[in-house]
């Protein structure tokens, strides 16, 4: 059973998730030093594919207080560790007007750090409220 660190629960919120992708994640040594005191934050983190690349950003990991002189930048972008075929599967659904990539949690599997994007279709504003009202009653 994989240990979560940080989720997103506001995209279930604001996005139709159509498909999961589990990806690894390139990280420096004061960023899983963050991660493992529990200073990672995914709020409105999203991923990117750019030049055959897929990227995470604004993932919010803060530095590492007890580094030596050399610490990251808190929302630098990170770059996602997937499959070929699975990075153009990822363009290609990104590439349908409405849906993007969005992460929706970040956690340990066999002491990596793994994250989970998903295909989000965007809801309107009145899906949103409806899904609002269903809650409060």
């Amino acid at each position: 059973m994989p240990a979560e660190i940080a989720s997103n629960r506001r995209a279930f919120h604001n996005f139709q998730i159509v498909e999961k992708i589990e990806a690894g994640i390139s990280l420096t040594g004061t960023e899983v030093k963050s991660i493992r005191a529990g200073l990672a934050n995914l709020s409105n983190a999203f991923a990117r594919i750019e030049n055959q690349e897929a990227f995470l950003y604004d993932a919010d990991i803060q530095p590492y207080e007890r580094a030596s002189h050399e610490q990251h930048d808190a929302k630098r972008p990170r770059k996602l560790l997937l499959h070929r075929a699975e990075i153009t599967k990822l363009f290609e659904a990104t590439a349908v007007k409405g849906q993007t990539l969005v992460a929706l949690r970040l956690y340990w599997k066999d002491h990596r750090v793994k994250v989970e994007i998903g295909i989000g279709k965007g809801k309107t504003h009145a899906e949103i409220g409806r899904a609002s009202c269903r809650e409060r009653v």
